[in-house]
């Protein structure tokens, strides 16, 4: 029998993964915000699990972020992984970047609490390149893009676990991103309950060869 939980999921399946203010926005960031649900077998999501969970116990949930972009939350870069990893890392470099685009070594893993959420920003072109890619575990969110100069233009995004978002040109530099936290997470009229929420993030080499401070992390999704 179906669980609460995975009705809910099929309900908001209906309504698609994608959102917007209108036409245009959708039109101008389709091929720049981009949602593959089910990206990930129950089987893989397990596996990268099992691989972060060790090192992610070992570290504390933290408040306060060195940009003040995040609540709620603990990371870190990690540039080992499994056979069985590399082999799912290797099909997201495949799906979501370029055959010239050079990936930063270390893939950022962030955890939010149910609680944590990820404010509006703007990605800065010091951490990293023209594409990101995010693999979501756990619980179902809501990520919101807004244009930095038409706040009336957004676009919404539901990741759903095992899904694959892409963030590419326009929808990193030009519109602001945000993981909702819980008691504003919905999809339209659709409530998206916040769990715990694992991300798991692939970044091209910053064009300009210039990574920012080694002491400060990156704010991501």
């Amino acid at each position: 029998m179906a669980t609460s939980r995975q009705l809910a999921l099929q309900k908001l399946r209906q309504l698609g993964w994608v959102r917007g203010s209108g036409p245009a926005v959708l039109r101008r960031l389709q091929d720049a915000a981009v949602v593959r649900p089910g990206f990930l077998s129950a089987a893989e999501e397990a596996t990268l699990r099992s691989e972060l969970e060790p090192e992610l116990r070992r570290r504390r949930y933290e408040y306060d972020h060195w940009d003040a972009a995040i609540h709620g939350f603990r990371e870190t870069e990690k540039s080992r992984w499994s056979e069985a990893s590399r082999a799912i890392l290797q099909r997201v470099k495949e799906a979501a970047f370029g055959p010239g685009q050079t990936l930063l070594s270390r893939v950022h893993v962030l955890d939010l609490e149910p609680r944590g959420y990820i404010k509006p920003h703007v990605d800065s072109v010091k951490f990293c390149g023209g594409t990101i890619a995010g693999l979501s575990l756990l619980s179902p969110s809501v990520m919101r893009l807004v244009d930095t100069q038409e706040p009336s233009e957004w676009l919404e995004l539901l990741l759903d676990p095992g899904s694959l978002y892409i963030l590419r040109g326009p929808a990193r530099y030009e519109f602001s991103h945000e993981i909702l936290r819980d008691e504003e997470s919905y999809f339209g009229e659709q409530r998206v309950p916040r769990g715990r929420r694992i991300s798991v993030i692939c970044r091209a080499l910053p064009d300009s060869g210039e990574l920012g401070d080694p002491g400060q992390e990156p704010a991501a999704c």
